[in-house]
Formats: structure tokens, C-alpha cells, sequence
């Protein structure tokens, strides 16, 4: 059964008796339901966790203004809060979720034991791997210079933008272009928790060079797991290897 927090503004799925060790958050255009096997794994062991539905996603209501991961690592850090009640736990977080919890991981946060981050994107890719369509590349120039309309440029969007942008509305389309021109490399730096990254090997959406680089960045440089066979779904293909990555920073 989902609980409510901040008043409504975020729902979680509980697993395990207890306060809760373990804080899940998932990626973009994701769930709870993420996290759902790998919960019921720590609570066969004893451990309870959490699950959350970030804003926007899930059970969880549109935030009411647009803003990027940052602002969602403001209102997650009163959730674990109010769930942990000051006791020690682990934050999970994958893709979006990751950004979250790197940027949460930076500020030393009451409790908070050690992190696990799966498929991230904590710095920016390669320029050669992430160049946008000639074609929109095109519009977005002469929108610039006036010389296509706003309406134009949009449709390029949406006809060559990524499958979030398309998908995404209202006030998460602004969420999504907040948090993807976001890099953080500053927290990467302030990061002294200990933390292991989960990977998948085959992930093409954030490549296993974007954890190599970021690692390199860290004041306390984590554990690297690559997950052979695994692409960016980690929680739901590797996820015995995040269970394990929890168990062993608890």
C-alpha cells in the first residue's frame, strides 16, 4: 500500500517492517514498480525500504512549478526525513534518480549511510555522441535568427527531440529541460559518502563512460560495478547486483 509524504506531494511504496533502511528513487518516466523486486529481496532479508514516486511520476501529483533535479533533491531530503526519522539508511537512485541522489550525496544529509547510483547522467556526454540532428540543428539556427516561427521550431522538437521530450508535458517537459542542462560537477566533488556505482555494460542511453568519468571527479572515489549483459534499466536487469551493492554499504 502506497503512503503519502509532504503532504501528499510524494507517495511510496513500503517493503519490510520498520523504518526504512533503504530509499529507492527511480528514473525518468519511471516508478516505484522499479524498485518493487529488489524491496521485497531486502525484506526477505530483514531490511526494510522505501520506494518513492517522485513528483510527476507514478501516484505522485505534477510539482507545482517546473524545476530540475536540484529542486527535486529539496523536497526528496524531507521525505527521507520524515521516513527515517533520523535513523541510518542508503539512497538508491537511477538516472533521474541518480542525479537526486548525487546531488543529496554532496550535501551530507543526516543518516545518510552511502549511496548507490545506476545509469546517471552526473556530466555531460561526449559532444560526438550527443550532437543533435543536422536537420534540427538547422531550425534551431534560423529560429534564432528569426527566420523560422516558434511554432517551427517546436515541431522540430518535437519530431527530433528524445522520446522523454516527446512524451513529456506541460510542466515536465520544463522539468526535463531543466535537469538535462544540469551537470554536476560540483557535487561530484563535495561527495565523501561512500558510494558505488552499478552499470550497465550495455547501456547506450548513459554510457559506462559517463560513471568512468564522473568517478574521476569524486572527493571519495566510489566502487564501479559493470554489469555484464545489463543495459539502463538496472534496477529491473541488475538487480541482484544493486541489492548486493545495498547490502554491503549497510
Amino acid at each position: 500500500m502506497l503512503r503519502a509524504f509532504a503532504e501528499g506531494h510524494v507517495f511510496g511504496e513500503p517493503f519490510g517492517d520498520g523504518t526504512p533502511r533503504v530509499v529507492w528513487l527511480h528514473g525518468w518516466g519511471r516508478s516505484s514498480a522499479d524498485f518493487r523486486e529488489a524491496g521485497e529481496l531486502l525484506a526477505a532479508r530483514g531490511i526494510a525500504s522505501l520506494a518513492l514516486d517522485l513528483p510527476g511520476f507514478g501516484a505522485s501529483p505534477v510539482p507545482d512549478a517546473p524545476m530540475g533535479a536540484r529542486g527535486y533533491a529539496e523536497l526528496v531530503s524531507s521525505v527521507v526525513r520524515e521516513a527515517t526519522q533520523g535513523e541510518p539508511y542508503v539512497l538508491v537512485g537511477h538516472s533521474f534518480g541518480g542525479r537526486i541522489a548525487a546531488v543529496l550525496g554532496s550535501r551530507g544529509e543526516t543518516g545518510l549511510r552511502g549511496l548507490v547510483i545506476a545509469g546517471a547522467p552526473l556530466v555531460a556526454r561526449s559532444a560526438s555522441s550527443r550532437r543533435s540532428p543536422v536537420a534540427y540543428r538547422l531550425v534551431r539556427a534560423a529560429a534564432k535568427w528569426h527566420l523560422v516561427s516558434l511554432n517551427r521550431l517546436e515541431a522540430a522538437k518535437r519530431k527530433y527531440g528524445s522520446v522523454d521530450y516527446r512524451n513529456a508535458t506541460s510542466v515536465m517537459r520544463d522539468v526535463l529541460v531543466a535537469t538535462v542542462n544540469e551537470t554536476y560537477e560540483a557535487e561530484l566533488s563535495a561527495i565523501t559518502t561512500p558510494t558505488i556505482f552499478v552499470w550497465g555494460v550495455n547501456d547506450s542511453d548513459v554510457p559506462l563512460e559517463v560513471a568512468r568519468r564522473a568517478a574521476t571527479l569524486m572527493a571519495r572515489p566510489p566502487i564501479v560495478r559493470e554489469i555484464q549483459g545489463c543495459g539502463h534499466l538496472v534496477p529491473r536487469d541488475g538487480t541482484v547486483a544493486v541489492v548486493e551493492a545495498v547490502v554491503e554499504l549497510l
